[in-house]
């Protein structure tokens, strides 16, 4: 009987601090709320969120399930009304946080600092992107230059400087920090791309990209943080931000 007593306070210990250090999806430690950290998504509502160059989230292509923003899958009608989703919001200096999860063989990204003016019509925004995508069986993961396309890059532009993606099914926590014009891309705990906006570096990479021909790609300064409808099931939770 003391055994099974002291078992039970041991697990109880235990789940204390497991809920302490890893808290439940959509939520924010004590710690985090004292240091000024906000969700960007309540697990349950689109509050904080709209279509791109809409004023709502569309009817079609996205849903909230299970405590996720959730992309439904397919390249058809339902998937192209969709388009792209973004913060109300818009954001300079900050650190982003969040999980995600990709189907077999899927695609889609976290754009960033996107400004709306920048398309005129469709509803696909342009800007910096982190990918998202199954490494293993999307063509995306081999196209590009030395791997500027597989997930975390800096698409198109900055390959990861280590492959840690886990496999399609299971959840990626990734993270995007800008202090000034320094930016980082990390992914499960390890930082994999980082760069200066405004750079030679990030001009030249952009000059040879698919982007050299876009007025103003890489000048934006500040905006809104986006979800890409690339047509596949894909899953994000946990989308949390600490301005500077």
């Amino acid at each position: 009987m003391k055994r099974a007593i002291l078992s039970c306070v041991v697990m109880a210990v235990a789940c204390a601090f497991v809920s302490a250090d890893n808290p439940a999806p959509n939520t924010l430690t004590a710690a985090e709320k004292a240091s000024g950290w906000k969700l960007l998504f309540d697990g349950k509502t689109w509050n904080g969120w709209r279509g791109f160059r809409r004023d709502k989230v569309p009817d079609v292509g996205w849903a909230i399930e299970d405590g996720t923003i959730k992309h439904l899958s397919g390249r058809g009608e339902q998937s192209q009304q969709g388009g792209d989703i973004i913060t109300v919001g818009e954001y300079g200096n900050f650190d982003f946080r969040l999980e995600w999860r990709i189907s077999p063989g899927g695609n889609s990204g976290v754009k960033y600092l996107i400004a709306e003016d920048m398309v005129k019509t469709g509803y696909s925004g342009l800007g910096f992107e982190m990918q998202v995508l199954d490494d293993a069986l999307n063509a995306d993961a081999k196209a590009g230059k030395n791997g500027n396309r597989t997930a975390g890059a800096l698409y198109d532009l900055i390959a990861p400087s280590k492959k840690v993606v886990r496999s399609a099914g299971e959840w990626n926590q990734s993270g995007l920090t800008i202090r000034g014009n320094h930016v980082e891309h990390w992914l499960n705990g390890t930082k994999i791309v980082e760069y200066d906006l405004g750079s030679s570096q990030i001009k030249a990479l952009i000059a040879g990209s698919k982007y050299k021909d876009i007025p103003r790609f890489g000048e934006i300064k500040k905006g809104h943080i986006l979800l890409q409808d690339h047509g596949s099931e894909v899953w994000f939770r946990s989308l949390k931000i600490k301005e500077y």
